[in-house]
């Protein structure tokens, strides 16, 4: 049994993914993903992981440009879904996927200093 929390998670997920990719007119929003979406069970916070394809500069104003596009973005949010309450939306960079790489690339160093050593 699914919560409602997670369906109205995944409806948002699957919205805000379509506004990003008809493209906010904001241009500081570059190559974005929305890798995650939790909603809280009262319904009242929805918080968006995104990750950006890009230099720090890029992701600082893609920040920036997603922060400004919150009204937007919920009241998107509740055309479509028609909620009595439209969640307050809080975007969080998803930093686990630059996290994986790192320890990827610590494995590959481990695993090639260890070949040295055979």
């Amino acid at each position: 049994m699914h919560k409602r929390s997670d369906k109205v998670a995944e409806a948002i997920h699957e919205l805000v993914s379509a506004l990003l990719v008809k493209g906010l007119k904001d241009p500081r929003v570059g190559f974005v993903t929305i890798t995650a979406v939790k909603v809280t069970d009262d319904l009242h916070l929805a918080t968006i992981y995104y990750t950006v394809i890009g230099s720090d500069d890029e992701k600082k104003a893609t920040r920036h440009g997603l922060a400004s596009a919150v009204g937007f973005i919920r009241k998107e949010i509740g055309k479509s879904l028609r909620m009595k309450y439209v969640p307050d939306v809080v975007f969080k960079y998803d930093e686990s996927i630059e996290y994986g790489s790192r320890i990827d690339k610590l494995l590959k160093e481990i695993g090639t200093t260890e070949g040295e050593h055979d």
